[in-house]
């Protein structure tokens, strides 16, 4: 069997960005290649080619190279080098050894197993005696407001965008069975994207290649796709409508052919548009948030971090255990004493969704923590108001992280109440 290289990335946009890549996705019973909106100066990263219905996928990647050809010899290549064309496939019936990679897709989030392995059984001999790259990719299919040619083909539902904590275990559980990739999906036409909320927080708890695709039409939108943590943006529908607004996705620079790391390498090298660490950790937060929400408890959650690591997490159970004191910061503090065997925890950052109460920052102010890490303010009954000089001494304080987010959990628990 032939040795398989390292997929390359060719790389043609400018630093603001780097470390993101944009994959340009082509149907081959759709897609016109006369009228492929690139050029020598301004390509995507990847060239994505498949679809839910089939397509003669040899022929059309054969006529893609020599496509690529006549507009620059670079943007041709093979193995590694040039413009990498990726299969997308459907079906085991569209792989093609023409390619340079192919994302092996097992759909997560449905209950068919022909799409589980099935197609990969199928087409299992063909890959293997080919070198084509092969890509193990956890394919999960987010509710984009539309039917689209996925779930008919597979006979599958897609996963609700506000049941996070089945989207977030499902890619995690990918992680776990060895996947390099996971793909988020909204379908083709979806008309709302994978939001960044669900971005962030499987960005949060996973750490390989985050691939986001359907519904993306603005450049705004990609940029707050890569602003929550995808390392790939996949857009097809809409350059197949708007071929010329490919030059306002894709920024060429004075080098065009950096190269960058292996589509398959871990994510954890961020760039400067990545969620920050503060960020990630906040979004862990706002899921212990939502556990309260689904609890009718007030939505505020908190993860205390120590050298990387969550050593504690807690949600507000004050309705739940019937005590005034059973605060998201308190039950997370007492997790991360019993985790490192001791009361003070000096080393530590406390990331809760909303402002530390009197309360809960004089329990932070006696465990010693040394920095606080809040999203949403309250005026209210917050610390600073009632009690400013309660943190130990040196602690510093950071505020207004994942704001937005974390206001919305509450003015939600809240108007459900009213209404």
């Amino acid at each position: 069997m032939a040795m398989k290289k390292e997929l390359e990335i060719s790389k043609c946009r400018s630093l603001e960005i780097s470390g993101k890549s944009l994959a340009l996705l082509l149907d081959p019973e759709k897609a016109d290649l006369a009228a492929l909106p690139i050029t020598s100066e301004v390509h995507p990263d990847y060239i994505f080619v498949g679809g839910s219905t089939g397509g003669d996928t040899t022929p059309f990647v054969r006529a893609l190279r020599e496509k690529l050809a006549t507009l620059s010899p670079s943007l041709r290549g093979r193995d590694g080098e040039g413009l990498p064309i990726v299969l997308f496939p459907g079906s085991a019936a569209q792989f093609t050894p023409e390619a340079d990679a192919i994302l092996y897709l097992s759909l997560l989030s449905g209950n068919n197993p022909e799409y589980l392995v099935g197609q990969h059984i199928k087409s299992a001999q063909a890959i293997h005696h080919s070198s084509v790259e092969v890509i193990p990719t956890g394919y999960v299919l987010i509710d984009g407001g539309v039917e689209t040619s996925t779930m008919r083909v597979t006979n599958t539902k897609p996963l609700s965008p506000t049941d996070i904590d089945t989207i977030v275990n499902t890619c995690i559980a990918a992680e776990l069975m060895g996947k390099k990739a996971i793909y988020l999906e909204a379908g083709s036409g979806a008309k709302t994207p994978v939001s960044p909320e669900i971005i962030r927080s499987v960005r949060a708890n996973t750490s390989v290649t985050l691939i986001v695709g359907g519904g993306i039409r603005t450049p705004e939108a990609m940029n707050a796709a890569y602003a929550a943590g995808a390392d790939i943006v996949v857009i097809g529908n809409h350059f197949e409508s708007h071929p010329e607004s490919l030059a306002d996705f894709v920024r060429p620079s004075s080098t065009s052919s950096s190269s960058l790391s292996s589509l398959t390498s871990s994510s954890s090298s961020t760039s400067s548009t990545s969620p920050s660490t503060d960020e990630r950790f906040m979004a862990l937060a706002i899921e212990e948030a939502r556990k309260a929400l689904k609890a009718d408890e007030i939505p505020i959650g908190c993860v205390i971090v120590s050298q990387g690591q969550i050593i504690g997490r807690g949600h507000n159970l004050t309705e739940t255990l019937a005590d005034v004191t059973a605060h998201a910061e308190i039950q997370a503090i007492t997790a991360a004493s019993q985790t490192l065997g001791g009361k003070y925890l000096p080393d530590a950052t406390l990331y809760v969704t909303v402002e530390p109460c009197a309360m809960c920052a004089g329990a932070i102010g006696w465990a010693q923590i040394s920095r606080i890490v809040y999203g949403a303010p309250d005026p209210k009954r917050g610390f600073q108001t009632y009690a400013p000089r309660a943190f130990h001494p040196k602690a510093k304080t950071t505020s207004g992280v994942l704001e937005t987010e974390c206001r919305a959990l509450i003015q939600e628990f809240f108007k459900s109440k009213r209404s």
